[in-house]
């Protein structure tokens, strides 16, 4: 073990040293003072012990006050208590000790395999690998832990709707059903009911109802408090198939039911695949180590370039599996959201003319058939990016892949310069492991090597005479065997060769340009696939304009205006285009229905826009909707079965893409190269054999 390991081994045992003796003193002196002021209190009286549990609790809460002071601590922080925040959005300390809990075992994993993958191996090249497992894991933990907060809510949102349902049929009363149902509810549900109760009875339930719609963590909640104050502004009325409001209380189950189905399914079908995925970060360096100790020919492989781009390869395999594991384990509601945002990096690199002329000569001139492909997908994408911003996007990714590509590639040249160089001679031997003797025959000889290098000036046209003479002449070497001198000769040669082949080629200039070009077109590819994935949300909002439609339909003087006004308090895909109708209504119905239309592509949504053209002068609503039961039967059967073809997909994938890199590590850096290499000392043995 060298030096520099021994001393990243004492920095290490000396932090986890000072960690524990840090928490030991401060649950010491915690314990103090809370002994001193419960006696303050209690007047001397003799108290209860605080449990673990409380102490627990306490402390959590104690650390997120202590975390919140720390700079980049609290950012972090921040972020993890916005993931939370739509769960538990209206209870701060519970908010606070969920935030706390999960830094503190984010933090605290991200430590245990940071620490294991830098005892595997202590090299500054490994800090950038493990920044990035630190970057994959934090976002797996975070995500398994908001997806468990997201399901355990939707189970007891079932509950609670039935207990809402059977407080209704007692009182007849939405806002004592909610407050009744509340207080047997689960926790996350109960918070979510209280607020919806406080909005409904507010001095204006309609503005309250829509800053709950914008922190509702699932579109059933905004359905849910959508339809309760529905039926609390117009009234409730029983028709032959019921109640209307109950009715849709058992669309709203059916559909929680659906989605707790199709999300368990997929966790059982995908559990362990992302810790699969990873598990080769912490077998390469092993593995390595073993190869190079059992079979020493297998140096020359790991130290090549084809062994640095072989590795480059498994890990970016590694990352691209993870990545697409998360994407096809994703559960959460579409992420859009209409309104103002923050200023984007292509907004602010849009401010350089050098840029803007860049754009100016790639992008599509407006009014040309690309143009207005390009606006469509970037509309139905609902990407918050402008044209021009997008193609910033486009070039900045094309000029670092371009960089990142051509300095990979001369680091690699100079790396293999490097080796050429320093690298000790290897032996004969194939199998079983190189003796000091021998490492240290081999260190000599590549000494020797490189000062007939440099004295021949590292040109590859030095002939063999030369370098025979300069061998010859060195001190110290004293060696009849005419052979051996013919043997060191061919291997100085073959090293000025090979040393002076280390320069940058055009196709590798070539492959840059290639991998560029990829990143140039990511970001459209990227686009295309978020409509695909956008698809399935489009029809989930669809389906609940409908579910809104059946029940306004029912109700007396109701309006196209007023539908649209209510299908814009649950839109989030279709927000933007739906509050352009409103607004344009007054200046003529018919014309702003029509652009409507025009703006949203998806078949399902323009049926719903026709059936209200209908409605302006026509026909009445409940008569232009009387199919919309049957559509909405037909619908949930389709998305069964779309649900269940999603899911054998999501598996099949899931399994190929979490065994992929196991695979490709066994294979790519174990089983191929010693295949390789085997076949070549077998040609070195069989030229051997035949001088003899």
């Amino acid at each position: 073990m060298n030096i520099k390991s021994i001393l990243f081994m004492v920095l290490v045992v000396s932090l986890i040293l000072f960690a524990a003796a840090f928490a030991f003193l401060s649950w010491i002196g915690s314990r103090q003072r809370q002994a001193v002021q419960m006696q303050f209190f209690s007047g001397g009286m003799q108290t209860k012990h605080v449990g673990i549990k409380e102490q627990w609790h306490r402390f959590l809460q104690k650390s997120y006050v202590v975390m919140q002071k720390l700079p980049l601590l609290s950012s972090y922080m921040r972020r993890i208590r916005k993931r939370l925040s739509g769960v538990h959005a209206y209870d701060e300390f519970k908010l606070r000790h969920e935030t706390s809990k999960v830094t503190l075992a984010v933090l605290g994993l991200l430590s245990l395999s940071v620490i294991i993958l830098l005892l595997l191996n202590p090299s500054i090249s490994s800090l950038l690998l493990v920044s990035l497992m630190a970057v994959i894991i934090n976002s797996l933990l975070i995500d398994m832990y908001v997806n468990r907060l997201e399901r355990r809510l939707l189970v007891q949102m079932v509950d609670l709707f039935s207990e809402v349902r059977h407080r209704y049929q007692q009182h007849e009363m939405i806002d004592e059903a909610l407050y009744e149902a509340a207080e047997s509810a689960g926790y996350e549900a109960a918070l979510h009911t209280r607020k919806i109760y406080e909005a409904l009875n507010s001095n204006d339930p309609s503005q309250e109802l829509e800053k709950y719609y914008e922190t509702a963590p699932n579109r059933f909640l905004k359905a849910f408090a959508g339809i309760s104050f529905m039926i609390m502004e117009f009234g409730d009325k029983v028709k032959e198939q019921g109640s209307i409001y109950l009715k849709g209380l058992s669309g709203l189950t059916k559909e929680i039911h659906l989605e707790i189905l199709r999300r368990d399914k997929l966790d059982y079908l995908l559990k362990g695949l992302n810790v699969i995925a990873l598990a080769p970060v912490f077998f390469a360096k092993p593995i390595e180590r073993w190869a190079r100790g059992s079979f020493p020919a297998m140096d020359e492989f790991y130290a090549s370039k084809l062994g640095y781009i072989t590795k480059m390869i498994i890990f970016a395999i590694i990352i691209l599996s993870f990545v697409l594991l998360q994407r096809l384990q994703q559960d959460n509601e579409t992420t859009y959201r209409a309104g103002d945002r923050k200023k984007t990096w292509e907004q602010l690199l849009s401010s350089f003319s050098l840029l803007r002329l860049a754009v100016s000569f790639l992008a599509p001139r407006p009014g040309t058939p690309t143009y207005a492909r390009m606006i469509r997908l970037l509309k139905e994408s609902s990407t918050h990016l402008r044209y021009e911003w997008f193609y910033i996007r486009r070039i900045v990714f094309f000029a670092l892949a371009f960089a990142v590509t051509m300095t990979t590639v001369m680091v690699l040249h100079q790396t293999a310069k490097g080796h050429i160089l320093h690298d000790s001679v290897p032996g004969d031997i194939f199998f079983g492991q190189v003796t000091s003797d021998q490492r240290e025959e081999g260190r000599k000889l590549s000494d020797r090597d490189r000062e007939v290098m440099m004295e021949v000036g590292m040109t590859p046209s030095a002939s063999y005479d030369d370098i025979a003479k300069r061998l010859r002449v060195k001190q110290n070497y004293i060696d009849p065997n005419k052979d051996t001198l013919m043997k060191s000769a061919g291997r100085i040669m073959s090293k000025l060769q090979a040393y002076n082949e280390e320069y940058l080629k055009w196709w590798e200039v070539l492959a840059a340009l290639s991998i560029a070009w990829t990143g140039y077109q990511f970001p459209l590819w990227l686009l295309y696939f978020q409509r695909k994935i956008r698809h399935m949300d489009m029809k989930h909002e669809v389906y609940q304009f409908q579910t809104v439609i059946a029940m306004l339909r029912e109700m007396d003087r109701i309006s196209v205006e007023e539908i649209l006004e209510w299908m814009n308090r649950f839109a989030i895909i279709f927000k933007m285009p739906i509050q352009k109708c409103v607004l344009h209504y007054d200046h003529g119905a018919e014309m702003a229905l029509t652009q409507l239309k025009e703006e949203v592509s998806l078949a399902e949504f323009q049926r719903i826009v026709d059936k209200l053209l209908l409605c302006v002068e026509k026909i009445p609503i409940s008569q232009a909707f009387d199919d919309l039961e049957g559509e909405m039967s037909f619908y949930f059967e389709q998305r069964k079965q779309e649900y269940e073809k999603i899911i054998d997909t999501k598996a099949g994938l899931g399994r190929l893409l979490g065994f992929a890199p196991m695979y490709t590590l066994i294979f790519m850096y174990l089983v191929i190269p010693l295949i390789v290499m085997s076949f070549m000392q077998m040609n070195v043995y069989y030229e051997q054999i035949q001088k003899i």
